[in-house]
């Protein structure tokens, strides 16, 4: 897997994604925001350490990783149901996410041959 396709798109989302959540209102900001702040720096840092991990690591980091890529699709669709942005925006966090989650899924199976 290279380190410079899913890894990189893991830090765009966080980079394209935190003005849209330093923009939040106060009433969600430090709740919703900081929570999907948190989880999408998570992503990326759980991503180069399996890039840089041994073998036998990858893969637990890996299926913890999809875990977190699954919470954080359900805090940007209550962010989407709480009408903090419009169904473009949510569109494009959606694709976003699923290519990530399709690299790992992918990144997974190479690990298995």
């Amino acid at each position: 897997m290279s380190k410079d396709t899913i890894i990189a798109k893991a830090y765009d989302l966080l980079k394209y994604s935190s003005p849209l959540i330093a923009k939040l209102p106060r009433s969600h900001k430090f709740t919703l925001g900081d929570r999907l702040q948190n989880m999408l720096a998570d992503l990326l840092e759980r991503l180069i350490e399996a890039y840089y991990s041994p073998p036998a690591r990858k893969r637990d980091i890996l299926l913890h990783t999809n875990i977190l890529l699954e919470k954080i699709r359900y805090f940007f669709r209550l962010g989407y149901d709480l009408g903090l942005y419009d169904s473009l925006r949510y569109k494009d966090f959606a694709e976003r996410i699923n290519e990530i989650g399709r690299m790992c899924g992918g990144w997974l199976k190479s690990l298995e041959k």
